[in-house]
């Protein structure tokens, strides 16, 4: 087995084990609920959006009830958005006015949403936004709303990327000071080396940010954090987004700690009109992947403006708090196996138990290669009924009492053939 963590500053040895986060998107974008990158997307001036700052009132936000959702549904760490790149912060920032206390709701929304997810024993991780369109010193680019502004250039002549890192340097510093001990801090991203074809203003990347003086603050503030890859200087994780990775993600060659990072529809902010919601068989089945090749799986709530999880959200995280109820020990504390699964199923591994987890449901047979004399004993986790199953161990042509011709070195497992009523079954296998 891979351990990775081993290599790590930051501490990554609890992060394997848990496997499973929540990543909540929150910010002034959820009044117009359509997109969180919607500044960027409709060139909203800094005037315009001002409408969003000035109607944000989520009455109905009870973090408490965010955190029991969480647990719930069998997650074990949340990173919270405390500014997204428009600009808008959650907390009583004493670097800027543009929070959430001088909004109508009149308050620090952070401080409670930590403490509530603390209670709920999740460990605490702060995404904080790199870029910010709000800040009068953050230049314009070709991701910045103002991108198209004719006069673009010429207020560029006036903003100091220097005060905006001193800004961003200060509020990073404010975050890992006061809110206790932080677990994973997520920063969102660098875009200068990875993005080089960008117009004619140019991205910015760890130079803008001072990445290693930034680094270098954050170890010595809280030396156990895990830092993502997004500062262009390595990280202890690296952060593949939307989409999921056939194998274990490596660097140079080598594998890493990994998370992929996913939405339940196709945006991170809450998106009213959104139609894309994944079924409960895709929810499970991205979890699943993540784990079978060694990764994490940090799945995205966007709260409504009133404060709440939507119905859709509500609904897809009681798919995995089912789910999750009868098979969290194929996920917790496991990883990518030492063996390679049959067709349309994943492997997960703990130890000596094996995960068999299938995709699609077959009539009454699945057939594992290169599997005799390694099993002890199987059954469904659902239930812990019991799975037989025969072995071939020499002629490629053997029957076994089921009628079955099998590989000579296969194992055969007789399964139901109704599949059992769960998402995604798994055969616990207890290797010898």
């Amino acid at each position: 087995m891979f351990h990775p963590e081993n290599d790590t500053q930051g501490n990554t040895k609890w992060f394997v084990e848990d496997r499973f986060g929540m990543f909540i998107h929150w910010g002034l974008y959820a009044l117009p609920a359509r997109h969180e990158w919607i500044k960027n997307k409709e060139e909203i001036t800094t005037e315009d959006y001002q409408k969003y700052f000035d109607h944000f009132e989520p009455d109905l936000y009870d973090p408490k009830a965010w955190a029991k959702a969480a647990k719930a549904a069998g997650m074990k760490y949340f990173v919270i958005t405390t500014k997204h790149h428009e600009g808008f912060c959650l907390w009583d920032s004493a670097y800027t006015d543009y929070k959430a206390p001088n909004t109508p709701i009149g308050k620090d929304l952070l401080t409670p949403m930590v403490n509530a997810f603390r209670e709920e024993g999740l460990k605490v991780g702060f995404y904080h936004s790199l870029l910010d369109w709000h800040h009068e010193d953050f230049p314009i680019d070709s991701l910045h709303p103002l991108r198209n502004d004719p006069e673009a250039e010429e207020k560029n002549k006036t903003k100091k990327i220097e005060k905006y890192t001193e800004y961003l340097h200060g509020q990073v510093r404010e975050l890992l000071t006061n809110f206790g001990k932080i677990d994973i801090l997520w920063f969102d991203f660098s875009y200068k080396k990875n993005f080089p074809d960008l117009g004619k203003f140019p991205g910015k990347g760890k130079e803008e940010w001072q990445s290693e003086k930034l680094i270098k603050m954050i170890r010595e503030l809280q030396p156990e954090i895990i830092l993502n890859d997004r500062l262009e200087m390595g990280g202890d994780l690296q952060t593949p987004e939307q989409y999921q990775p056939q194998e274990w993600v490596k660097v140079d060659g080598e594998p890493v700690v990994w998370e992929t990072c996913q939405t339940f529809s196709g945006s991170w902010g809450y998106y009213r009109d959104e139609t894309s919601w994944k079924s409960p068989e895709q929810l499970i089945q991205m979890l699943v992947n993540s784990v079978a090749c060694g990764g994490n799986l940090l799945m995205n709530v966007g709260p409504t403006a009133r404060g709440e999880f939507d119905y859709r959200a509500l609904e897809a995280l009681k798919v995995y708090g089912e789910w999750l109820k009868r098979h969290g020990r194929a996920i917790y504390g496991c990883t990518q196996s030492e063996f390679t699964p049959p067709a349309d199923c994943r492997y997960t591994q703990k130890g000596k138990r094996l995960y068999l987890h299938i995709f699609n449901w077959p009539f009454r047979h699945i057939h594992l290669d290169d599997m005799v004399g390694k099993i002890e004993y199987a059954q469904l986790l659902n239930d812990a009924s019991e799975v037989q199953f025969t072995e071939a161990k020499e002629s490629e042509e053997a029957a076994s009492y089921i009628g079955v011709r099998q590989k000579a070195g296969s194992v055969v497992l007789e399964l139901p053939v109704i599949k059992p009523p769960v998402t995604v079954p798994v055969v616990e296998i207890f290797l010898k």
